[in-house]
């Protein structure tokens, strides 16, 4: 089983602390972030950053669909941690000035990937098929912050 990894970033015109709290509020500006590719999302426990369990169905590909539970760390500051409780999936959400009220989101997932012919298939194709749903959760986040 290899590990599979989707990397995206984007600069944000907005302050840094401005982007992760909008990243962070799970119970608001969250929902608002997601693209077509999540549905049937909901917070279960918290509701912002660290404590908060949140769910949602991540539609991958037209047959792939992720059912995901996720407990929410930030081990550090400007950095929340989603480790789904379904698989082995964690997506680590970065969030660093950037000078002159500009700021730099960088998300990235990491997962134990299948092994065989559809290994390799996912390892191929699955990292840029999730670096365009995370572009599209970024380019909403800098529409919300840089209002």
């Amino acid at each position: 089983m290899a590990q599979v990894e989707a990397t995206t970033e984007r600069i944000i015109a907005a302050d840094a602390e401005i982007v992760f709290d909008t990243l962070a509020d799970y119970s608001g500006a969250r929902a608002k972030l997601l693209p077509e590719q999540y549905s049937e999302y909901e917070v279960r426990e918290g509701g912002d950053g660290e404590g908060t369990l949140v769910h949602w169905k991540l539609q991958a590909t037209s047959k792939r669909v992720r059912d995901c539970l996720l407990e929410v760390t930030e081990p550090t500051d400007g950095q929340l941690v989603e480790k789904d409780r379904n698989s082995s999936m964690v997506t680590t959400w970065t969030v660093t000035p950037a000078g002159d009220g500009k700021s730099r989101a960088v998300v990235s997932s990491v997962w134990n990937g299948a092994g065989g012919i559809g290994g390799f298939f996912e390892r191929t194709f699955a990292p840029k098929g999730l670096a365009r749903i995370h572009d599209a959760v970024l380019a909403n986040l800098a529409a919300e912050t840089e209002k």
